[in-house]
């Protein structure tokens, strides 16, 4: 008999079905089968398929996969140079985990340029597995409430007054207390280049900070600046128009993009298909001081997800153009008003402010049970989950909508939890009802 052959193609199942498992899914499509067979190697899909997407160590991961320590940290280190795992620093340990779709291997593939990626081929790829047929990837990634990004308002757009905005809707907050930085190409601009249909804004625009800047530094996907130069970054961006989205936390936000609504792929997200809750609403909302508008129409032009439109008034006899905001589509950027020239326009604060997760930890584990894939992120590596991490995820349940909670519980009923849970609670202080 002959020695049986894994089917290569096999691999790539895995690696898929693997993905798809994370919180932001990944959906099987002939247009993204072939772009993970560009970007990973046979071999590469099968390490892949067994990194967990939390961090792990790498010396762990080697032991858990039976692999010397020494080539397989070698093998992650290729595979991190080339975006598809995330290699991270820790009280000098190494550790590593799977990358998303997005935030992940797609931003990663185009912060860069200058190595032999067919970019043209995965540009093509990519545009057709995020926006055409049945948006099956952009349900997946943004089908929830918690997202992954968040609209942070100019403040220059607020009044002098504005006691109630906090430090972490301030973008020029965010960079000054920023323990690093570090500047990327603009993932999206870089895609739609390749695609022939990129805009004219500023490239270098994609700020990231914290951990997340020293890993991308050292994977060779970013450049090392500091907090002058991201001040100096983010106030060209703004002068070109462009948006600011940040990391959705409060706490050590990891990024900062300068976004325009032609290019970036969660505005687009938004516009194409109709997905509006693909980037969360800063705590503002733009309002038209009717008198002082002129109808120029410039606010439209400028507002990325086109949420600003103008309507005729009658004043006193004579019909006149007058700006109009939709609530439901304003992102709370501050556009608007940096492109009024009649100062028209001011940002006023939401009636409800809107909810920020404290942490990483935090919003994926709200964004797992809005769309269904908590079991996946609590059971894929629960021998190395800390006890502290379940007593959040039971608290982050039961502060939850019942029917959420509800949903999220159903694929846990397992004897790991069961005993868990209890436990959490104790260990945590936790009380309130019972959850299986």
């Amino acid at each position: 008999m002959g020695h049986h052959l894994v089917n290569p193609d096999r691999r790539y199942d895995r690696l898929q079905e693997r993905l798809d498992r994370n919180v932001t899914g990944a959906p099987d499509s002939p247009a993204f089968r072939r772009a993970l067979e560009i970007l990973f190697s046979p071999e590469d899909a099968d390490l892949a398929a067994k990194v967990p997407t939390k961090p792990i160590r790498v010396d762990r991961l080697a032991s858990r996969l039976g692999l010397d320590p020494v080539r397989l940290d070698d093998r992650l280190s290729d595979m991190a140079r080339r975006g598809l795992v995330f290699d991270l620093t820790k009280n000098g340990r190494r550790y590593v985990s799977l990358a998303p779709v997005v935030i992940g291997f797609f931003e990663l593939t185009f912060m860069r340029a200058g190595d032999d990626l067919p970019r043209a081929e995965l540009a093509r790829l990519f545009e057709e597995y995020f926006f055409e047929g049945d948006a099956a990837f952009a349900k997946a990634v943004f089908g929830g409430d918690t997202q992954i990004g968040r609209s942070l308002v100019r403040e220059t757009a607020l009044p002098e007054d504005a006691t109630e905005v906090l430090d972490y809707e301030r973008s020029t907050r965010i960079v000054e207390t920023a323990r690093s930085a570090a500047v990327s190409l603009c993932a999206c601009r870089h895609h739609s280049e390749h695609l022939g249909t990129a805009c004219d804004a500023p490239r270098r625009v994609c700020l990231s900070f914290g951990p997340g800047a020293d890993a991308l530094v050292r994977t060779g996907h970013a450049e090392r600046i500091d907090r002058a130069e991201a001040l100096r970054i983010l106030h060209e961006a703004q002068a070109a128009g462009l948006a600011q989205t940040g990391d959705n936390v409060k706490r050590e936000v990891g990024y900062i993009c300068n976004c325009c609504g032609c290019c970036c792929g969660m505005m687009r997200a938004f516009k194409t298909h109709g997905m509006t809750k693909a980037i969360v609403s800063s705590g503002f909302l733009m309002e038209v001081d009717r008198e002082k508008c002129g109808g120029c129409g410039k606010c439209e032009k400028a507002c990325p997800v086109d949420a600003i439109g103008l309507v005729e008034v009658d004043e006193r006899g004579r019909r006149r153009r007058k700006a109009v905001v939709d609530p439901a589509l304003c992102l709370g950027c501050g556009v608007c008003h940096s492109a009024c020239r009649l100062g028209s326009i001011s940002m006023r604060p939401r009636e409800k402010r809107v909810f920020t997760p404290e942490d990483t930890f935090e919003r994926y584990v709200a964004m797992a049970i809005e769309r269904g894939k908590l079991a996946d992120l609590l059971l894929e590596d629960v021998e190395s989950l800390p006890m502290q991490a379940i007593g959040r995820v039971v608290k982050l349940l039961e502060s939850a909508p019942p029917v959420k909670a509800a949903l999220a519980i159903a694929p846990l009923r397992s004897a790991f939890l069961s005993a868990a849970l209890p436990l959490a609670r104790l260990a945590t202080g936790g009380g309130g009802s019972s959850l299986a």
